[in-house]
């Protein structure tokens, strides 16, 4: 996984101190990879232990893992090929952060009410998850209508979660729900493919997978094994633990 994509699957662990770090090695990746951590310290205004500390909450081993790994991306010099599933499926593993899937059910466990939604391909993934919460004994909902899902939200409350599915995050019905349930304070967990959106910046829990967007002869062709994988994830860790 690349340095920025780290930032950002992590991005809920770090402060303010880690920020400025982080912008200096984006600014200056090329300079970053030949510093000492004692002499970055210094320049930061730091103490070397802060960006060991970082280097750790990113997944890296330390300080030296993290120098070399920013290396490797700058001699490979390329972007990774992004149309095989292989690929997306891999990337999708490197996502599966252990603490935010624990987040995420203990959430939807706690709740009175769950209430998942999304629409088109991705809508058949909600029912799923429901009837996986069956198993394990919590009742959840699912509705494809627009005006039950609605009046759904507005009956919710601080003690309830809607879960939303958009693989875009930019999808306007499911961005509708979004703004009704922020209104109410209702907590959100999304789950969307990695990358800045609208939906992910509403959601109190973000999921993410990696499947981007494909089209071919004007049908959207996009790989949606990402989602089931995440999913899985999830009920496996409810399962296992409820």
């Amino acid at each position: 996984m690349r340095f920025e994509e780290r930032v950002r699957k992590y991005e809920y662990k770090l402060n303010d101190t880690d920020d400025q770090i982080i912008d200096y090695i984006l600014n200056n990746k090329q300079a970053f990879v030949h510093r000492s951590i004692q002499s970055l310290a210094a320049e930061l205004y730091t103490v070397p232990n802060t960006i060991t500390r970082l280097s750790k909450k990113l997944g890296y081993e330390g300080f030296s893992h993290l120098k070399n790994a920013i290396r490797d991306e700058i001699e490979a010099n390329a972007a990774p090929q992004e149309n095989s599933t292989y690929f997306c499926i891999q990337k999708t593993f490197e996502l599966l952060d252990p603490e935010v899937i624990e987040i995420a059910a203990k959430m939807i466990h706690d709740a009175k009410r769950v209430l998942f939604f999304a629409v088109g391909d991705t809508a058949p993934f909600c029912e799923l998850m429901v009837r996986n919460l069956r198993v394990s004994g919590k009742a959840a909902e699912f509705s494809i209508h627009r005006h039950e899902v609605i009046h759904a939200i507005e009956q919710m409350t601080t003690h309830d979660v809607l879960f939303l599915i958009s693989l875009t995050g930019e999808t306007k019905q499911v961005l509708e729900m979004a703004k009704i349930a922020q209104e109410k304070r209702v907590p959100i967990v999304s789950l969307t493919h990695f990358h800045a959106n609208s939906l992910q910046m509403m959601a109190a829990v973000r999921l993410y997978c990696y499947a981007p967007k494909k089209v071919k002869n004007g049908y959207n062709i996009t790989d949606r094994t990402p989602v089931m994988i995440v999913l899985q994830a999830l009920s496996q860790y409810y399962w296992d633990h409820y």
